[in-house]
């Protein structure tokens, strides 16, 4: 069985791993910063953002503490990541990706169902 994904919050139509980008930077460009997706298969991903960097977080049930992309050399704290319920975080760049990696995550995980090869991302199970 393939896994197809919908973004929460926008209906019940499935995103594709062609159209995933092109609704995010929608919803960034509306303001929405958080942005999470629920595949087929009850796994759960996290998009948040400040527009330079984002959080990318792969989640396999409720409740699991996951596994999030990492940028391990790179130095200092970004703020600027606006959750859906107004609160303000902010966070460690190692615990981030620049944008335009972020995009490519995404796009990976929701046409293959895992992170890329090449892709730096710790467990935090």
């Amino acid at each position: 069985m393939i896994e197809s994904w919908v973004i929460n919050g926008d209906g019940p139509i499935p995103v594709s791993s062609a159209i995933v980008l092109e609704a995010l930077r929608s919803r960034i460009d509306s303001g929405r910063l958080e942005t999470w997706l629920t595949s087929s298969s009850g796994r759960s991903l996290a998009f948040v953002t400040n527009t330079e960097r984002a959080m990318v977080m792969l989640l396999e049930e409720e409740g699991d503490p996951g596994e999030h992309a990492v940028d391990p050399g790179a130095e200092g704290a970004s703020e600027g990541f606006v959750l859906s319920n107004g609160q303000h975080d902010e966070y460690p760049d190692q615990d981030t990706v620049p944008i335009g990696e972020a995009f490519g995550l995404v796009e990976h995980i929701v046409g293959r169902g895992s992170w890329p090869a090449e892709a730096s991302w710790v467990v935090d199970r």
